[in-house]
Formats: C-alpha cells, structure tokens, sequence
C-alpha cells in the first residue's frame, strides 16, 4: 500500500496525513532523506489501529505505526514534568490539531509539515525562512524543557553548516545544569553524527559558545587556550589546531574511527601545566589514559577507542617517521599494522596533524606497506630455512631493517 492511498483511507475517516519534521526540512534543501516520519490528525489510535490492522505498533511513551517502510504517530502535545530528557506527559488523540504537534518540537526546521494529498505546506513558525537564511532557532521557550535539543542544535549546526541565533543560544546555556541527566548514549548518537558532517567543528564550537563544552566533553575543553610553539602551530591553542585538524580528517576519510582519532590525538595537551607552556612535553602518554577515561565516560565503542589510543601515543613517532634509524622504523610499521588505527589510518591522523606543514614529509604508510610486502614471513622462512616461531619474527625484523638501509628514498 502506496502513502498516498494510506492517506486517502485516513481522510476518508475523517483524519489527515502529514509528512513532518526532517523530511520535510530535507526535501525544501534538496536533500536526501532516508527516514520519513507522519502526523495523523484527526483520528485516534483505536481507529488507525482498525484502518491498518497490518500495522506493527511501536513507541513506549507514545503509540508509534510502522508500515511500507515509515513511522504514523498520532498528533501529540508534551508537557514536561521532571528533569532530564524522558520526563514528559504525553496527550495524543483527535483533538489535537498539527499546529499543537509541530508545536512541541524544538526548532523551526523541523517544525514544517506538508499535507501528502493535497502538497500544501504548513509552516507556522518561520522554518522556511530560517532555511534560506541558514539560521537554527527554537520554537519557543519550551525548548529548554528538553537538555537534549542543546546537542541536536550543535548537531544540526554542523550537519546543515547554519549558525545558530542568540537567543538560541541563550536557552542552550541555561540548560547546562541538566545535561548531566542524560544518558551517554543519546549524546553519543549526537556526537556520532557530527563527526559525519563535513565540518565537525561546528559541533564542538556552539557548545563552546553556549558554554556547555566541558560537561561531556572535557577533554576538548581543556585544549581551549592550551598554548603551542608558533613556529609549528600559528593556528593559535591546541583546541583550534584540534579543530582544524579534524575538519581535515573528513578531506581523507568517512571512517568515524579514524576521525574520532583525529579529534582525540591531541588530548594530552590538555593536561600540561600552564608554567609549561607552548611545550607539551610527554602529551603522547598523557593522552592515552585521557582518552581511555573519556571513551568510558561517553561509552564510546571499543572499537573506536583503541583507534584513539593509538592515535594518542603514536601521532608524534609518525611525524618524524624519516628521522628513523632503519630499527626503529620497522618496529614503527610492524606495531601500527597490527593496531586497530593502522598504517592508512594513522597516515591520516598524522597528516591532518601536520595541516600545511610540509617539511621533511613521508608517506610512512606507502613506505611501511612496501616494506611488509617485499619482505615477508614466508620468504625468509624459504631463504634460511626456518620453521615459524621466535627465530624467524627475529630474522624477519633483521631482513626488513637491511631493506630499510637498502632503501633509497
């Protein structure tokens, strides 16, 4: 069954369909839009449930249909009633109009609705205008009943490349003392789909500017004003060397490991003392358990973990990666081929690091890859006769350094 005939049963009851929210949003900007989500109006639940008895009913807080591939929710208004992000009173029925339910959602972009007979749009609160302006703003003060929509205006920010109002803004700031009831996991997902914009660091730059950077993401707060040498860094602090260097990251890959490695490589600057300053001597070891701890507190993958782990305490090895004795660079490529990051994707990292510093560069990835390929495990065995185990990885890391000092780069 068609949405258009699923709309035409609803309105022969009497009700209506809408498409809402993000697809609408979506479909004005000329952008894909995967998940499409409905408004009934106009009919209750019990009578939707016997139009579509096929429909499969979802949704704890709220009845939530699913058929041909899209969500029907019937209009709804919310009242908060607690702290946090759950904490809300639901009303759903007939009697609820679409302005009532675009009403209760957080910021005018997502509050447009287009009738699916009839194509008419339905845009009460400027979402349109604020589309061609490429302004985020909230419906209203009823934003702030909800810490969450601090984290999704920081992830639209960066998605959509919009600026957000002041008053926006404001409303963002006065929420800092909820966001500690929200669960990791929901600020993971915001967080998550920031790093697969174009431009992350619109994420991590409203939350500065809406001063709530430092309650789930400390470890990029304390980079903010973390001073560096200006010879090798006249981006200014390590926060905006971060920054820059994670925008980057998206020029060289879409793997959110190897982002997310990119934005945590730095992180032990942020524990220098001041007195230090612009040195951030041992910041290699030191990011590694300010990495660890953070992964923990926002639950963050394991996954992505050992990628930033790796990042972390190998970043700086690899950008001086020609300044090796032949030794140590088959220690350096024989360990990151075997970590989770990788050769390929600490290239990345330390590229991005590095920015529009060319000197004395190397591809340490195409060097190391042609290494491991050309002198192989299999072929020393063949040349000395030796059976797999401690003797041949000692002959085959002896064979790979004569191939280093063979190398003519």
């Amino acid at each position: 069954m068609g949405i258009e005939e699923i709309a035409k049963k609803i309105d022969n009851s009497g009700g209506r369909l809408y498409l809402v929210g993000g697809a609408v949003r979506d479909k004005l900007l000329g952008r894909n839009s995967y998940d499409k989500d409905f408004c009934v109006v106009g009919i209750d639940n019990l009578e939707f449930s016997k139009l579509f008895p096929n429909a499969k009913l979802d949704g704890k807080a709220f009845p939530v249909y699913r058929m041909e591939g899209c969500e029907f929710a019937i209009a709804r208004k919310e009242k908060k009633v607690g702290l946090g992000h759950k904490e809300f009173e639901i009303v759903s029925g007939k009697e609820i109009t679409l302005k009532e339910d675009l009403e209760r959602r957080d910021i005018t972009i997502n509050a447009m609705a287009e009738d699916v007979l009839s194509g008419e749009l339905f845009d009460y609160f400027g979402g349109k205008k604020d589309l061609e302006l490429g302004i985020i703003r909230a419906i209203g003060t009823h934003f702030k009943e909800d810490p969450l929509r601090v984290y999704r205006v920081a992830r639209f920010s960066s998605v959509l490349g919009f600026s957000v109002d002041k008053e926006t803004i404001s409303m963002m700031k006065s929420l800092k003392s909820e966001l500690k009831y929200l669960s990791e996991e929901r600020v993971f997902e915001e967080f998550k789909k920031a790093l697969a914009s174009n431009k992350p660091s619109i994420f991590f730059d409203v939350l500065r500017k809406s001063e709530v950077l430092d309650i789930h993401f400390k470890p990029v707060y304390k980079l903010i004003g973390a001073l560096q040498p200006e010879k090798y860094h006249p981006e200014g602090d390590a926060y905006n060397h971060t920054m820059i260097a994670l925008d980057k990251s998206c020029e060289y890959t879409t793997d959110l490991k190897i982002r997310f490695s990119v934005l945590v490589h730095d992180f032990g600057k942020g524990e220098t003392k001041k007195e230090e300053y612009p040195h951030h001597y041992g910041h290699e070891e030191k990011g590694v358990e300010v990495v660890r701890k953070f992964c923990n507190f926002l639950k963050i993958p394991k996954a992505w973990e050992k990628c930033g782990i790796v990042a972390a305490r190998e970043h700086m090895r690899g950008g001086i990666f020609n300044k090796m004795k032949p030794s140590k660079k088959v220690d350096f490529i024989e360990r990151i081929d075997k970590s989770y990051l990788g050769l390929e994707g600490l290239q990345i990292v330390v590229n991005c690091d590095k920015g529009i510093r060319t000197e004395g560069d190397i591809d340490f990835c195409k060097i190391g890859k042609k290494c491991l390929s050309s002198v192989t495990a299999n072929m020393v065995s063949e040349k000395y006769n030796i059976k797999p185990g401690i003797e041949l990885g000692k002959k085959l890391h002896e064979e790979r350094v004569i191939w280093f000092k063979n190398l003519k780069i």
